[in-house]
């Protein structure tokens, strides 16, 4: 990589002109005339020309020694060589500049003032090279990993006896320091040192093109081994299921990775190096990071363009967790004014993603309220609206924390609203319902809403309470069973399983009243065998009618189902067997009595452990249809 030049000067240059290039700075002159009490007023008289000139050849003769055109010396490291040597050197560059002011300012024709300035581009020289070589041989050693492990260093007033220190100390801790913490505290201060010295003589410019250059090298580097792509948004609206969730996996990782670690060690490195100037930390952090860390904070907002699928919603909700969860390190590390885009980049996506999500559960609300299926589920069954729209809204639970966020940033308006009694529990501390739980409620109350116009569809009433019996029933246990339970309650539960009991109560009433009603009455009186026989048949064809339908309806939870059977048949059976035992022995010697009669009590157990299963020819009963059929009874 080509080093900058640093600019020419004319050995005729006159010293105004000198003075003006090399002590332009208001920090150069301020340094240069803050010498001890001792000094002054007398400072002129103490440093007479002579020793001025004296310091100038002191200064010659390790500057010329490490002269980038030497043979010896141009491949080798100042700092790396001999460490006190250059920390020699940066104190007889020092010691040049004050000489060099005090020539201008008492002797501006003074010929040592030549060699002074071509001393001081051979030290710059030697010193741009020496930063150059420090941060490409140092990449591993500063790398963000080592970096970001030391503590976030601000401005600092310390001066290069700190530096020194710091070393002195790392080389007697000796082994309690490992190799890689050495060699990285090493190079950082060596990399503070040259950059002060470089700034306080007018080479920053020189100095932070290098730093930029090479420091934004492997922030792009670091992204590209992490697995950062660049994607536009036709690429990710192509993307199948399965690429688009190993890419916000992906994203998700690395993006954390970056900001704890690759985008906080460059700040720490930057703060370390150029602690003393925060215009040149800002500058070279923002010339490093700032394209980067735009780029990669992009990412979310380009999936809300192209993305918007309700069951890519969690996927948007796993973006926004990482980067909300992110948010306070982001400003915090991108907190100067130069990078403020890079901030605005992740508030951006942020917000972006919350409407996303936000418009995704609006349009899920509306799918449910605009669904138009006609066609009745067979047997009174799970409608598959129920279905995906319970695990659905299931799976939204799982994600209660973050959704809570979402809603509350921007809450919905609607025209109509829960019930105030919708909830007893639970309540968030100040006596309120959380608003997932809200939201989250109010759409399983639109499914409800949905499934009883879905009811109406069946000609039969019996089979509507049934249907609206199942699907309850699976909604209280998808909420039972799941996150739900937390958010919505157990009084929640409570109430829609008294409801599941009450739809449950109707199918029985309706459905099963013709079968009670074509028995007598108890404490019937002048009862005669002629009406014994109207009952017996009329129980023989209202039964059989009922199990003929009954056996094609459908009941999926087995534990509902049993439920229905036994409650059917401790009401039915009792009843049956006294009218059975009562009036039986009133047509001893009838003929064809087993057409008569043709259920024993016993077998009304039976027949009904055939219903619920979804099918007119159950196999789990021998006294099936297809016994009915043999005996001729039932119509075709």
């Amino acid at each position: 990589m080509m080093l900058s030049e640093t600019p020419k000067k004319n050995k005729n240059m006159p010293s105004r002109l000198m003075s003006s290039l090399f002590f332009s700075s208001s920090k150069t002159l301020s340094s240069l005339s803050s010498f001890p009490s001792s000094h002054t007023p007398s400072t002129h008289i103490k440093f007479s020309e002579t020793m001025m000139e004296e310091t100038i050849e002191n200064a010659e003769s390790i500057i010329s020694k490490w002269d980038l055109n030497s043979s010896f010396y141009k491949a080798t490291s100042l700092f790396q060589h001999n460490r006190k040597e250059a920390q020699e050197f940066l104190k007889s560059v020092k010691d040049l500049q004050r000489a060099m002011h005090f020539l201008i300012s008492e002797n501006s024709t003074s010929k040592k003032l030549i060699l002074a300035q071509n001393l001081m581009q051979i030290a710059m020289k030697r010193l741009e090279n020496e930063f150059y070589q420090i941060l490409s041989k140092n990449r591993d050693h500063l790398d963000p990993e080592s970096v970001s492990g030391r503590s976030l260093g601000g401005s600092s007033d310390s001066d290069d006896e700190d530096d020194i220190q710091s070393k002195d100390k790392l080389e007697i801790a000796g082994d309690s320091v490992t190799e890689v913490d050495r060699v990285s505290e090493l190079a950082m201060t060596d990399l503070k040192s040259i950059a002060e010295c470089m700034i306080s003589l007018g080479y920053g410019k020189e100095c932070v093109k290098i730093y930029k250059i090479i420091r934004k090298s492997i922030v792009e580097e670091g992204l590209y081994h992490l697995g950062i792509e660049k994607f536009r948004s036709s690429q990710i609206h192509k993307m199948n299921r399965e690429d688009f969730e190993q890419i916000i996996k992906k994203w998700i990782t690395v993006t954390k990775i970056a900001v704890k670690m690759l985008f906080f060690g460059e700040i720490v490195l930057c703060n370390h190096v150029f602690s003393k100037s925060e215009k040149i930390r800002e500058s070279c952090f923002s010339g490093v990071t700032k394209e980067a860390a735009f780029r990669l904070f992009r990412f979310p907002e380009l999936i809300t363009k192209s993305r918007h699928s309700h069951e890519e919603v969690f996927q948007l909700m796993e973006l926004y967790e990482a980067v909300f969860e992110l948010k306070p390190e982001i400003e915090f590390i991108f907190d100067f004014k130069s990078t403020k885009a890079v901030k605005l980049q992740a508030l951006s996506s942020l917000v972006k993603l919350g409407d996303s999500i936000r418009t995704i559960l609006s349009e899920f609300e509306s799918t449910i309220q605009k669904d138009s299926s006609r066609t009745p589920v067979f047997g009174g069954g799970i409608h598959p609206l129920t279905q995906s729209a319970m695990t659905f809204i299931s799976s939204l639970a799982d994600y209660s924390g973050i959704l809570s966020s979402i809603i509350l940033d921007k809450p919905q308006a609607r025209t109509s609203r829960l019930p105030e009694s919708y909830f007893e529990s639970p309540t968030s501390g100040n006596g309120s319902t959380p608003a997932v739980s809200v939201h989250l409620a109010w759409l399983i109350l639109v499914l409800l809403c949905k499934l009883d116009n879905k009811a109406e569809l069946y000609k039969d009433v019996s089979l509507s309470y049934l249907f609206l019996a199942n699907n309850l029933h699976f909604i209280v246990e998808k909420v039972r069973t799941t996150n739900l339970k937390y958010l919505l309650g157990h009084d929640w539960v409570l109430k829609h399983t008294k409801k599941v009991k009450q739809y449950a109560s109707n199918y029985e009433s309706m459905a099963w009243t013709k079968v009670f009603s074509s028995l007598p009455e108890k404490n019937t009186s002048a009862i005669t065998p002629e009406m014994v026989k109207e009952c017996f048949m009329r129980f023989n064809v209202t039964f059989e009618e009922a199990y003929r339908k009954q056996t094609s309806w459908f009941v999926q939870d087995g534990k509902l189902r049993d439920q229905l059977k036994v409650s059917i048949a401790k009401k039915l059976v009792p009843e049956y067997q006294e009218f059975y035992d009562m009036y039986l022995a009133m047509l001893t010697g009838e003929k064809n009595l087993e057409l008569l009669v043709r259920f024993s009590p016993d077998d009304l157990g039976n027949y009904l452990s055939d219903l619920f299963h979804g099918t007119s020819t159950s196999g789990s009963s021998t006294s099936s249809s297809s016994l009915f059929q043999s005996q001729g009874c039932i119509p075709h």
